[in-house]
Order: C-alpha cells, then structure tokens, then sequence
C-alpha cells in the first residue's frame, strides 16, 4: 500500500520561503503523476499544483503561478513544493495526492491516495 508523507511546513514571515517534501512509500512513485494542494480554515481545499510522471510538465493555480515550483525527485521517491513569496493568504494545511494517471489532473477527485498534511503559517 502506497503512503505518503508530507514534511517541512512551519511558521515562515510573509515573503519568506518554505519548501514541502512528500515522501512516497512503494517502488511505483515514477509511474503516477502527483500534486499538491491546500486547506484553510472554513475554506474548501483547492489545487495548487500538479506534475507528470517524469516532471516534463507542471501546471500551477493562478493563485500561486509564479511563486511556487513544484519537482520530483523520482530516484528518492520525493515531490517537492517550494513556495517564494509567502503571503498570509496561503496559510494551509498542505496536502500531497496521487492521482491514477502519468498525467498530472487538475480536479481533487482524480486524487486516489493522499498524505496527512502538513501546517503552513504565514504571519504578516
């Protein structure tokens, strides 16, 4: 059984940095796309971004386009998250998933497998 594990959330000043690693268990990580998103409270979670199984293409909400980057490391089973610019406003938990799909969906319920989430606070 495949489980993912997010890390490297914290407390971070607006316009700081922050990067989330999400490490997969299982020897099938290079064979599915993976995405990231995000919950804030009393709001629904939202995509923030995806790549494909060999990171040849990535796709971003608008809401982050230009601040984050998504990769993967498929040699250590890792998809990142760097996020620049941090503004309150992207204040979540932070959620990797695994759709079932080498391409990269867009929509939550393409998502089959999902880590537990990890805190991102962004003061002002």
């Amino acid at each position: 059984q495949v489980q993912l594990v997010e890390s490297g959330g914290g407390l971070v000043q607006a316009g700081g940095s922050l990067r989330l690693s999400c490490a997969a268990s299982g020897r099938t990580f290079s064979s599915y796309a993976m995405g990231w998103f995000r919950q804030a409270p009393g709001k629904e979670r939202e995509f923030v971004a995806a790549i494909s199984w060999s990171g040849g293409a990535t796709y971003y909400a608008d809401s982050v386009k230009g601040r984050f980057t998504i990769s993967r490391d498929n040699a250590k089973n890792t998809v990142y998250l760097q996020m620049n610019s941090l503004k309150p406003e992207d204040t979540a938990v932070y959620y990797c998933a695994r759709p079932d799909t080498t391409w990269a969906p867009l929509v939550e319920k393409q998502y089959e497998i999902w880590g537990q989430g990890t805190q991102v606070t962004v003061s002002s």
